[in-house]
Order: C-alpha cells, then sequence, then structure tokens
C-alpha cells in the first residue's frame, strides 16, 4: 500500500511551508530549483539561499514590474537580478508597494531574458495561492532531491504539481444542517471541503428549490470588512443581505458563499490595497501595484458547488456580466441576470464607479 502523499497533499503542505517562509524545492527531470516567498522569508535564510547560486533572481508579476519600470520580459513576470550586496529589506522594498510614492527610485532594475521561466511562473503561482504577496526568490540546484531531503524541504514534481494545481478544486459536502435565518425559517447551510486542501466554501439554501426550475441564486464571495464589520468602502454586505431577503421572499434561493476575500487575494493583502487606496489609486490600479491582477477568483468553485446540490439552471443575482458568462461557460444555464444595485454611499461612489468602468459591471 503506497502511504506517500499525492501531488494535492503536497501542494497543500508546500503552501504551508511558504506560509511560514519555509522554501519549498521544484524538480522537472534533471532541473531542479528552488522558490521561497519574499513575504515571509527571513533575513538569515534569504542570505544563505543567495549564497547558494550567485544567479539567484527576485521573480516578480509583469503587473508588479510594470509599477517599477522593470522589463518584463518574460511575458507575464519578470526576473530581476540581484544588485551585489542585496538584502531581504532590499526584495521587500520591491515585492511591497507600500513606499513606492515615498521611494520611488527604486532602480535601476536589470531584468534577466531568455531560458526557462516555468519554475518561476509555478512560484508566483503558488505565492498567490498562499494569499502572499507574489515575489519569490528562485535559485537552481544542482541535485534538488538532494538538498531537499538534507534540509527537509517538501519537494515537488513540476509536471504532476502543475496538473493537480489546476484541476484539485473538486469539492465534498461536509455536512448539511438546518439552519433557520431571519429572512427565512426554512433555511440549510451545506458546507464543502476542497480536496486540494483549501479553505472550506458554504452554500445556503431557502426553502426546498425545485431543481427542474431555474433557481434564484447569488454567487458571493467573503467579505470580512463588508459583511460582518458593515464597511463603507463597497457594497458587499448590502448585496449579501438584499440576496438572502429576495430569496426568501421567494421562499426559494441558493447563496454560494465563496472563500475568496479580496477579489481572492486575501484579507491582508486586501488591506494592503485599502492602504494603496488611502494613497489615492483605484481598486484595479491597488491591485496591480501589489502585483495581482483585476480579479484573482476561481469562480469555477461556485459552478462546481451548485452541480454538487443538483441545479443546472439559475436566475443570477448580479451586476457583473462576468459571472453570467463564466456560469454558462462552465455548464450552468443563466436564464435571467438579476439586477443587485444597493449599498452605494459618498464613501464607496469611487469604488463603485471603478467597478463599472474598468470591470464592467452593470451599475
Amino acid at each position: 500500500m503506497n502511504l506517500r502523499p499525492d501531488p494535492l497533499e503536497m501542494l497543500a503542505r508546500a503552501r504551508a511551508d511558504l506560509r511560514m517562509g519555509v522554501p519549498v524545492v521544484l524538480a522537472d527531470g534533471k532541473e531542479s530549483m528552488l522558490f521561497a516567498p519574499i513575504e515571509t522569508l527571513d533575513p538569515s535564510r534569504f542570505q544563505a539561499l543567495c549564497e547558494l547560486d550567485d544567479g539567484a533572481v527576485l521573480a516578480i508579476t509583469a503587473r508588479r514590474a510594470e509599477t517599477l519600470k522593470a522589463r518584463a520580459y518574460d511575458g507575464t513576470l519578470a526576473r530581476l537580478t540581484l544588485p551585489k550586496g542585496a538584502d531581504l529589506a532590499w526584495a521587500r522594498t520591491v515585492a511591497d508597494p507600500k513606499d513606492d510614492l515615498n521611494n520611488p527610485m527604486k532602480g535601476p532594475f536589470h531584468s534577466a531574458r531568455g531560458g526557462d521561466t516555468r519554475f518561476h511562473s509555478f512560484a508566483l503561482d503558488m505565492c498567490k495561492d498562499a494569499q502572499l504577496l507574489p515575489a519569490a526568490l528562485v535559485i537552481s540546484l544542482q541535485d534538488g532531491t538532494t538538498f531537499g531531503t538534507t534540509h527537509n524541504f517538501t519537494q515537488l514534481d513540476m509536471a504532476t504539481s502543475k496538473k493537480a494545481r489546476e484541476t484539485g478544486n473538486a469539492m465534498r459536502n461536509v455536512v448539511s444542517a438546518g439552519l433557520p435565518l431571519s429572512v427565512s425559517q426554512a433555511g440549510r447551510l451545506h458546507v464543502f471541503r476542497p480536496d486540494d486542501g483549501g479553505e472550506e466554501h458554504y452554500a445556503v439554501e431557502i426553502g426546498n428549490p425545485d431543481r427542474s426550475r431555474p433557481v434564484l441564486c447569488r454567487l458571493h464571495s467573503a467579505c470580512f470588512t463588508g459583511d460582518i464589520l458593515g464597511s463603507l468602502k463597497c457594497d458587499c454586505g448590502p448585496q449579501l443581505r438584499s440576496a438572502l431577503a429576495q430569496m426568501g421572499a421567494t421562499g426559494a434561493g441558493v447563496l454560494l458563499y465563496l472563500s475568496q476575500e479580496g477579489r481572492g487575494i486575501g484579507l491582508a493583502n486586501k488591506m494592503r490595497a485599502y492602504s494603496l487606496q488611502d494613497q489615492g489609486f483605484d481598486t484595479v490600479e491597488a491591485n496591480h501595484r501589489l502585483g495581482f491582477e483585476d480579479d484573482e477568483r476561481n469562480f469555477r468553485i461556485g459552478t462546481n458547488i451548485l452541480k454538487k446540490l443538483g441545479f443546472d439552471k439559475v436566475r443570477l443575482l448580479t451586476n457583473n456580466p462576468a459571472k453570467v458568462a463564466m456560469m454558462e461557460n462552465q455548464g450552468i444555464a443563466v436564464t435571467e441576470r438579476v439586477a443587485l444595485k444597493v449599498g452605494e454611499n459618498p464613501l464607496n461612489a469611487d469604488y463603485l464607479a471603478t467597478k463599472a468602468a474598468k470591470s464592467g459591471h452593470l451599475l
């Protein structure tokens, strides 16, 4: 019997290591590299790793490179060579935009050009999966297996790990139980756990929806600041409450509550984006300066949950046409888009204007 962790379990282990600043070894045939996230790496380990390879590079996304005026020869990323005497403090000023306006002249930067960038791309994807700033120290290893074993680092195979990461979002319904709500006493909460060791997601079923008819549905991403604290910087809380109220009034509906805070970048990075907004940048600009795309969410999670619950047709409560297109591309028929225009106030007017102008929301 094979008791070794499978590729999904190894990815979960690697994510946990990265959040603690522990490097991960990535191998592809005879070639291997080590990567470590700049955000959680400690100074002594950074220095020791740099001494292993005089060709060590700092991998950042093309979005972050654009802000830094660094050349992104590699398309979606840039590999910055480390200047002589570079330490972790330098690397963090490159990774984190919080002081960009106070220290705008960080360069000149020298970007590597040519060669295989698959390791670097995977390293940045893993940083994002761990909800860390997408910036990683990447070094080449002569014998990754020996080095990884000697230092007790998690070792990933590139091919199997990449495939597992792309397909490992299958959901299991862990438990379902009745949950009387203020909008409807006939409420039921379903808890779904992904096979990849990621965060759990939830479905709130109102009433007893007919699976043969389109169900009133809201695909809602978790917003701690708006849903729980009543933040006035967004319209998430009012949208959540309005969606539940409409389902209660209709007598049936499904709310998908996905653990994808801050458009998929996590609460810490969302707060970093808020800090950048305080400096004058809009939502999209802030995400780009951090190194993220406009939206990093995986909406396939929602369609998978709907299918697990037996739904294939919805009346979707959303102002975002991209959600409609995504659902239909994933095999869920959207028979109607139900507008959800609530929650505007003087403090989120610019945020909503940005959603309309740059993200295509129908507001």
